[in-house]
């Protein structure tokens, strides 16, 4: 099994459940109130702990009860946290609306702005063997670009391109598989995913949520998933990329892995909160 590194941001979220989204300028009243750990880098780094893979976290929190909060619930699902900067700053934060089968949330990056080139240096002079790196967008786009330039050439890596930013589509040909939804893989290609997918063959995996994924090897191909009651989506595609590592480390082809990848999304959305339905790996059945 390959050691897993996953580059990214780490939060606390404050989450609002209500019967639906709130109207511009309009108030309404919610039904409860909870917070919980975030961020998609520390999301899909618990995904891939709680499946079985050995994971290692690269980021930054602030020093303050949040990145506190944020530190201890890595290490409870067996995380390493060794690579974690505490800086000054505040910790990150992400404010989310749960109602009608959905979710909308506003991120503020705070300390996950403040993660450095030189920590991801640190990790690659100490990675002797070949591993799984994992990446996301809610860091500065100059440490992703370094990240993927810069990793060990017999990493695999996978690029979660997840919130949509500008990003230099030449590094595309320098990552093993990249994860866009189908809004994203809109906005990063102005097309019809079905159309962008076949210029990279088995390595653009478009998620489609309750659909499953896609792929193109000589032809488009659909992996769906169960179909389950839906709860609460949030994590779902962190899940899938953490829980994509973990196949990818056992050694198991795309398609399988995809499958795994698939099924624990769909666990995850039987819960509350980004990490409160992602899986044990003796769920998995």
């Amino acid at each position: 099994m390959k050691n897993i590194y996953v580059i990214g941001s780490m939060s606390v979220d404050l989450v609002v459940q209500a019967q639906k989204m709130p109207k511009k300028g309009e108030t309404i009243l919610g039904e409860q109130f909870f917070t919980t750990c975030g961020g998609k880098g520390a999301n899909q780094a618990v995904a891939a702990a709680r499946l079985g893979g050995q994971v290692k976290m690269v980021g930054a929190v602030g020093n303050d009860a949040y990145g506190e909060m944020i530190i201890n619930n890595l290490q409870a699902n067996h995380v390493d946290t060794s690579k974690i900067n505490i800086t000054d700053s505040a910790s990150g934060t992400a404010h989310i609306t749960l109602a009608e089968n959905d979710n909308s949330i506003i991120v503020v990056p705070s300390a996950n702005q403040l993660i450095t080139t030189e920590q991801v240096d640190a990790l690659f002079k100490e990675i002797t063997e070949p591993g799984i790196i994992l990446i996301q967008n809610e860091i500065p786009v100059h440490v992703i670009q370094h990240t993927i330039q810069n990793a060990p050439s017999d990493a695999i890596i996978i690029y979660n391109p997840a919130p949509f930013i500008e990003i230099d589509q030449t590094l595309l040909d320098r990552v093993d598989y990249f994860t866009p939804n189908e809004t994203e893989s809109s906005s990063m290609f102005g097309a019809d995913y079905s159309d962008a997918i076949q210029q990279y063959p088995e390595k653009m995996i478009v998620t489609l949520g309750s659909q499953g994924a896609v792929y193109y090897d000589n032809e488009l191909i659909e992996v769906p998933t169960k179909q389950v009651e839906v709860i609460d989506t949030t994590g779902a595609g962190d899940t899938f990329n953490g829980a994509l590592a973990v196949a990818l480390s056992e050694g198991k082809n795309l398609s399988e892995a995809i499958q795994f990848a698939n099924q624990a999304a769909s666990l995850s959305v039987q819960g509350i909160g980004a990490q409160g339905g992602m899986p044990m790996r003796e769920e998995m059945i």
